[in-house]
């Protein structure tokens, strides 16, 4: 079965470092990665883009064990994201769609082929601007330096006010860039700073997960540049897939957050990949109403 990196041992690592209390199972027809998170009236599991199985009975086995595993951790939830959407008909009747957390949809773009099949794939006017970027002066660094992140998160704060998202903390993108997986790209033209990505590598495919780019690399496509390396190098370290995270859903308004990010991964051409979406598997109906009605009113906050 195909594992995603959330449900893989070198994200359990990245737990570890980030003081995290997780449990991770690999059976022979199923594995999970299991995050234990505390909130006011106790805890729940959190499973990013799982638990991960091949067949039904795989997935019921594996929410068994989530099930006993959560009594044994006095767990008000499970919080699931099975990748295939068919195993949502697996869940238990105490399960209830909550806020995606991770992305439902996603878009993926297959590596392999020729060069010349694969440059004839992609947008001819970024692959002009990625040509001419040395004539430009603009340049392209990759760092391992935990201490370089302070250029994504800036643009990402940045981001963040304009568009009304959430970021993550500059500890998290830290011990993020700190696993062998990370990779943290940076675009520049003379000297001055264009645009960030951090990128992990896991099994064949290349996850694109955090970028932002300034008005001025806007201006000078910097985001399209950069991406074009991202995919180049990819392939030169012979990875299959690379997945550009999360997309619009189909039929979202053009206002939609994710509208602009959308548009501009699909034009790389690729395909769509849906997941099942987020579940809470509800262990204590009395905590977890208690839970939502805290959460609401944190939000009015």
């Amino acid at each position: 079965m195909e594992i995603p990196i959330t449900q893989s041992r070198e994200w359990e690592k990245l737990q570890q470092d980030l003081k995290e209390t997780s449990f991770f199972k690999q059976a022979e027809n199923y594995q999970y990665l299991a995050i234990k998170k505390s909130v006011p009236l106790g805890n729940y599991l959190y499973l990013p883009y799982g638990p991960v199985a091949d067949t039904k009975e795989g997935i019921k086995l594996a929410l068994k064990d989530l099930a006993d595993l959560a009594k044994a951790e006095n767990a008000i939830f499970i919080r699931v994201e099975p990748v295939n959407p068919d195993h949502v008909n697996s869940l238990p009747k105490n399960s209830k769609k909550s806020h995606d957390l991770n992305p439902k949809e996603t878009w993926m773009l297959d590596l392999e082929g020729t060069d010349e099949e694969f440059k004839s794939r992609l947008p001819s006017r970024l692959l002009r601007y990625y040509k001419n970027r040395e004539k430009n002066g603009i340049t392209i660094e990759t760092s391992k330096d935990p201490d370089d992140i302070r250029h994504l998160l800036s643009l990402q704060k940045s981001l963040a006010k304009k568009k009304n998202i959430s970021t993550f903390s500059e500890n998290y993108l830290k011990t993020e860039l700190m696993q062998p997986f990370a990779t943290l790209y940076l675009v520049k033209q003379d000297g001055n700073l264009l645009a960030a990505g951090l990128v992990f590598d896991h099994g064949e495919t290349r996850y694109n997960l955090q970028g932002a780019q300034t008005d001025e690399g806007r201006k000078l496509h910097a985001t399209g540049i950069l991406t074009i390396q991202l995919i180049n190098d990819a392939r030169e370290k012979g990875l299959k897939k690379f997945d550009f995270w999360g997309i619009a859903p189909e039929g979202a308004p053009k206002n939609h957050p994710w509208a602009g990010f959308t548009n501009f991964k699909k034009t790389f051409g690729g395909y769509e990949v849906d997941h099942a979406g987020t579940y809470d598997i509800i262990l204590s109906f009395t905590k977890y109403k208690s839970y939502q009605l805290l959460r609401k009113i944190r939000r009015l906050i």
